[in-house]
C-alpha cells in the first residue's frame, strides 16, 4: 500500500446521548469521498477514538468500509497501553474492514533514554498478527505522544510491514531532522505530515502525504492545494496553501484538545454533520470561540 495525498482524519458524529450517529456518519464518509481525499484515517484522535468503547471502533470501522466500497485505503488507528491488547485490537480492525493500522505511540514508551527494542517489539508483534501494513506515529507531547530517536527509528524501520510514519511534532526543525534521516535508510518510507501547523510547507519539505485532523476540513481545497504542487504549480498551491492555514491556526488554536470539538463546530457550520456533540471529558465550545470559528469559514469562503 502506497499512501499519499490528503488522507483526512475524520470526527465521529454523535447523536445528544453521544452514542455513534450512525446515519450522519454515512453521510459525512460520502461527503469526504466526493471532496476527492486519497484516503481516510478513521478512530483516530479527530475521532475521538480514545474515548469509544473497543465494539464501538468496530462499529465505526463496519460502517465506513460499507460506504467506501474500496474507493480508498482506511487506515484505522490502533491505540493500547499493552502488547496483546495492541494485537486484539489490530484483529478486530482488520476483520472490520481496516486497510492499515496507524500505531499509536503509547503510555510505557514516555520518558527518556527510550529503548529501541520496546518500541521495535510492539510494532513487529501487531504486524506478525495481521495482514495490513503499519503506519508508525510520531506525536507531539501536547497531545500525550512520544517523539523518536533515530536510533528507535532505524529499529521500527527494520519491520517491512512498517511501510509510513505519520510525523506530528508540530515542530518544524524536529519535522525536517526526521524526513531527512528517513530518506537515508535503505528502504522506502512514505511519509505522511501530521503537522497541521505547517500543511503546505510540509510537502515542500518532502512529505508523500498529510494524514491530519483539519483534512476533514476544507478537503476539496486541500486536494486542490496538493494536486498543484505535484504538478508544478508552485505558486497556485502556495496561495491556497496560504488561505488553508488561516482556518487550521483557528482550528489548532490553544489549547490544542479542543480542535476536535472546533472541527466539529466547523462541518456543523457547513451543514455536514448536523451537532457537535464530543464525549466527555471533552468539552463544547463557547459562543465566543463559535463565532471565530464561522468568520475563519467565512473568509476562506467556505459559509
Amino acid at each position: 500500500m502506497k499512501l499519499h495525498g490528503i488522507i483526512p482524519a475524520t470526527v465521529l458524529p454523535m447523536t445528544e446521548a453521544c452514542t455513534i450517529d450512525e446515519p450522519a456518519l454515512e453521510h459525512y464518509i460520502g461527503w469526504l469521498l466526493d471532496q476527492g481525499c486519497h484516503g481516510l484515517a478513521i478512530n483516530v484522535d479527530t475521532g475521538e477514538g480514545p474515548h469509544l468503547w473497543p465494539e464501538e471502533k468496530v462499529r465505526v470501522l463496519e460502517i465506513v468500509s460499507g460506504v467506501v466500497a474500496g474507493q480508498v485505503p482506511i487506515i484505522a488507528g490502533l491505540g493500547a497501553t499493552f502488547d496483546d491488547a495492541a494485537v486484539r485490537a489490530a484483529r478486530e480492525a482488520e476483520e472490520a474492514g481496516a486497510d492499515g493500522l496507524l500505531v499509536f505511540p503509547i503510555p510505557a514508551w514516555r520518558g527518556q533514554p527510550l529503548p529501541p527494542e520496546m518500541v521495535y517489539n510492539y510494532h513487529r508483534r501487531v504486524a506478525e498478527a495481521v495482514s495490513i501494513p503499519l503506519v508508525a506515529f510520531q506525536l507531539q507531547d501536547a497531545l500525550g505522544g512520544v517523539e523518536f530517536d533515530r536510533e528507535v527509528l532505524a529499529r521500527l524501520f527494520e519491520i517491512p510491514e512498517v511501510v509510513a510514519i505519520k510525523e506530528a511534532a508540530f515542530d518544524a526543525r524536529k519535522y525536517v531532522d526526521t524526513v531527512r534521516f528517513l530518506r537515508s535508510l535503505p528502504r522506502d518510507v512514505t511519509i505522511l505530515t501530521g503537522n497541521d501547523n505547517f500543511i503546505m510547507e510540509s510537502f515542500v519539505l518532502d512529505a508523500d502525504g498529510a494524514l491530519i485532523g483539519f483534512g476533514t476540513l476544507a478537503t476539496r481545497m486541500q486536494v486542490d492545494m496538493y494536486e498543484a504542487w505535484r504538478a508544478g504549480n508552485t505558486r497556485e498551491a502556495l496561495d491556497l496553501g496560504e488561505k488553508i492555514q488561516g482556518l487550521a491556526d483557528v482550528i489548532f488554536d490553544h489549547p490544542v484538545r479542543d480542535y476536535r470539538v472546533r472541527t466539529k463546530e466547523a462541518l456543523v457550520m457547513q451543514g455536514v454533520i448536523p451537532r457537535a456533540t464530543v464525549r466527555p471529558p471533552l468539552r463544547p465550545v463557547d459562543d465566543d470561540e463559535r463565532r471565530r470559528i464561522g468568520e475563519a469559514l467565512e473568509r476562506i469562503g467556505l459559509l
